[in-house]
């Protein structure tokens, strides 16, 4: 699902595990801070899934001790990073295993809110489409406003090129992505661990991973959509529930499965749960913000860009002052102001070496739903804006869904189109590190200066205030992404180093 904006109250609905009972190794290693194992393990339920830091360097079977001495199992484990996924019924879990080692969003989910599963929405929701033969690439406005099409006379990507799509699930038997599609590079990884088979990573109630899938890869055949970069490959990795959560865990899962099998891009539409903002200096958070941390790091040390999307909250990201203790309802604008705390971060987003993502309508203006922040947003993209008719058109992308095809709006369409263009810098530089491929992406980009007025709603008051220079500000970070610019070499490897949370 998208990074959106909080339209809903944050209800969790789990399909709990079957609870058993784990036996406890009275020798088992326990990590620093920790108590001794238990003799005994409670097994009250519900069986609980929980993310495990544990130190870097330790092996699996330690990791495998550990989690059993404090009565759990161990789902998944990732040595590179020292990354544990577990489960377990015993509620005192986590006081076992340490309050600075282990989290469970399922638990806290539970401890806060109960209720139906309510769905997180991009700013216009993508839904199944109905089939359809039409070239709909004359509807594409996004594309014209970087010049996809330009582009596509000079390249439209290379096959050695995949960008894995961390998303909801993209539809294999769309006819427009069958060729993108790369079903031995795709995953599941919705328990936080793996699962390559078609069901796990095909999309089940959202269409949003389809759509992004369209917005980077759709086929130039005449039919339908065009992507960005047509002729490279994607990979579907599904992080996104189906009640739309994307719980840590199956990002960190995501950034694995990405950087083990060699992907050159993720892209990443979404902010990772049950926060809004996620708090380095608090329990349970730091959990979260380290786990993810290492897991970005990693891809990116294998060769993978992270593309993620900035947030529709319409929020400052250098300044947080929502409520960073828990999920928000922006429905029934149940958040609070807070002061201001910088450790608190959207992820994966705001982490360093990530590209993070603003969106802009038809005018080329900031949209009014998307976060921004200087040194928090590193380039822009189309996501489209109801204020911002593009010649009296749909103001939202057009991309595939499954089935057919529909509009959205959001950074969540944002992020693809930069995915996109990184894509295309890949094919013409091959070997490029993450890195070299950022400065390029910052370097090709479009400037776009602060408007001099953002009052979007007449009402003499500015709706944000956008901070910085031309070259590089808080609205549009170094500008928008341009698909000719970067096909012809514009800012290339030698391009000079500019400012920007990478560095």
């Amino acid at each position: 699902m998208p990074l959106p904006r909080r339209v809903h109250a944050v209800v969790v609905s789990v399909a709990l595990l079957a609870t058993g009972c784990f036996a406890a190794s009275a020798h088992a290693a326990t990590p620093d801070g920790a108590g001794p194992a238990s003799a005994g393990c409670i097994q009250p339920g519900p069986t609980l899934r929980y993310l495990v830091v544990l130190d870097q360097g330790t092996t699996a079977p330690v990791a495998d001790a550990v989690v059993a001495g404090a009565c759990g199992t161990t789902l998944g484990y990732y040595p590179q990073i020292g990354v544990a996924v577990a489960v377990s019924a015993d509620p005192g879990f986590v006081r076992k295993i340490g309050v600075n080692r282990a989290y469970s969003a399922q638990a806290d989910g539970l401890s806060r809110r109960t209720g139906a599963p309510a769905r997180k929405q991009d700013e216009t929701p993508a839904r199944s489409g109905t089939p359809d033969t039409r070239d709909r690439t004359a509807e594409q406005w996004d594309m014209d406003l970087i010049r996809a099409a330009e582009a596509h006379a000079i390249s439209k990507g290379s096959r050695d090129v995949v960008v894995g799509v961390l998303d909801s699930g993209v539809d294999p038997t769309h006819p427009d992505l069958v060729r993108a599609l790369d079903p031995a590079l795709s995953a599941g990884c919705t328990t936080g661990v793996a699962d390559p088979s078609r069901a796990a990573w095909s999309p089940t109630t959202s269409a949003h991973g389809t759509h992004v899938a369209g917005t980077i890869a759709a086929a130039d055949d005449g039919v339908g959509t065009t992507g960005v970069a047509p002729d490279v490959r994607i990979a579907a990795v599904k992080v996104v529930d189906d009640a739309g959560f994307i719980y840590p865990e199956y990002a960190v899962c995501g950034f694995m499965w990405a950087a083990e099998r060699g992907m050159t891009i993720t892209n990443n539409s979404y902010f990772i749960d049950p926060w809004v903002f996620t708090c380095q200096n608090k329990t349970g958070q730091a959990v979260v913000y380290e786990a993810v941390r290492r897991a970005v790091e990693y891809a990116g040390k294998r060769g993978v860009l992270t593309v993620a999307a900035a947030g529709n909250g319409g929020v400052d990201l250098t300044r947080p002052g929502r409520d960073t203790q828990s999920p928000t309802n922006a429905a029934t604008e149940d958040v609070k102001p807070r002061a201001v705390d910088n450790t608190c971060l959207v992820l994966p987003a705001q982490l360093r070496n990530v590209v993070a993502v603003s969106s802009v309508g038809a005018d080329k203006v900031k949209a009014g739903y998307s976060s921004y922040g200087l040194g928090a947003v590193d380039v822009t993209a189309p996501g489209g804006d109801r204020r911002q008719q593009p010649g009296g058109g749909q103001p939202c992308v057009l991309s595939t869904v499954p089935a057919g095809y529909d509009y959205s709006c959001g950074t969540s369409m944002a992020a693809p189109h930069v995915s996109g263009v990184a894509a295309l810098l890949a094919s013409t530089h091959p070997e490029a590190s993450a890195g070299e491929l950022s400065r390029m992406l910052n370097a090709q980009a479009e400037t776009l200066a602060c408007p001099a007025d953002y009052d979007l709603n007449g009402t003499g008051a500015q709706d944000a205030f956008c901070t910085g220079y031309s070259e590089y500000n808080g609205f549009y970070g170094h500008g928008m992404v341009d698909a000719k610019a970067a096909v012809q070499n514009v800012g290339g490897e030698g391009a000079p180093a500019v400012p920007g949370k990478q560095r």
